[in-house]
């Protein structure tokens, strides 16, 4: 399972948002880059972006940076926030992003990510941000209408090979995890037809929580404010899943 820091960004400056709220923000470093390199020379095998400013307003925002990111952090980098149209997504995958991740136009136009699925392959993969069983938009701002699981089986059946799950009532929040949405969600894609990957993403609060997450067969889990608080070390969540002992 891999271990995957997230670098969330807002006004050109690393941040943390607590739920998702973008009045509740924690600033941790005023140049992205730098964070993204520090995390790779700790061993991250690869890199969650955000572009917080960019999934509030659907288009690219905070770009410049985050191509940036790209080119130099030395190690893959899955990009987020402000695809608002299929030719965003084409651009991400042009500049060398591993995995270009989409939401809310996954729930409200499916047909331009199966498209893009099959124009990109692996490179598409697909945020299910949950908000009490719901698909959450437009950069949590909103919920809509569709169950997750329902979501998730949907976007799988139109070719999505790769799937990125946030429970947004726990991100940020430093509270343990909810471990039966997480089976829940694992049965939808099983259920879906070729295997689908999932990661995790919201709430990780130690390396207990690793290791749980470690038997559900994940291919990663995105860690945040644990990270940049020093609850959790690179180095000592390798070796606990290495050990399986928490």
């Amino acid at each position: 399972m891999d271990l995957i820091p997230g670098i969330d960004i807002r006004g050109g400056r690393a941040v943390r948002l607590v739920q998702g709220d973008y009045s509740r923000e924690t600033v941790f470093a005023d140049d992205p880059v730098a964070v993204a390199k520090q995390w790779a020379a700790h061993g991250a095998p690869r890199l969650h972006v955000v572009d917080l400013d960019g999934a509030k307003e659907r288009r690219p925002v905070n770009d410049a940076i985050i191509e940036r990111i790209v080119r130099e952090a030395g190690v893959p980098v899955q990009v987020a926030g402000g695809m608002g149209d299929a030719s965003v997504i084409d651009r991400w995958a042009a500049a060398g992003a591993d995995r270009v991740v989409v939401g809310t136009l996954a729930v409200q136009q499916p047909d331009v990510i199966e498209a893009a699925a099959r124009r990109h392959g692996g490179k598409i993969a697909v945020a299910i941000d949950v908000r009490a069983g719901k698909a959450a938009v437009k950069g949590w701002l909103e919920t809509s209408d569709t169950p997750a699981e329902e979501f998730a089986s949907a976007m799988a059946l139109r070719g999505v090979r790769h799937f990125i799950y946030t429970d947004i009532s726990r991100d940020g929040m430093m509270q343990h995890l909810d471990f039966d949405s997480v089976q829940r969600m694992l049965g939808a894609l099983a259920g879906a037809g070729p295997a689908a990957s999932l990661i995790y993403s919201g709430g990780v609060t130690s390396i207990d929580d690793l290791v749980a997450l470690n038997e559900y067969g994940l291919e990663g889990v995105i860690i945040g404010r644990a990270l940049y608080d020093g609850r959790i070390t690179l180095a000592d969540a390798r070796t606990a899943l290495a050990t399986g002992d928490g």
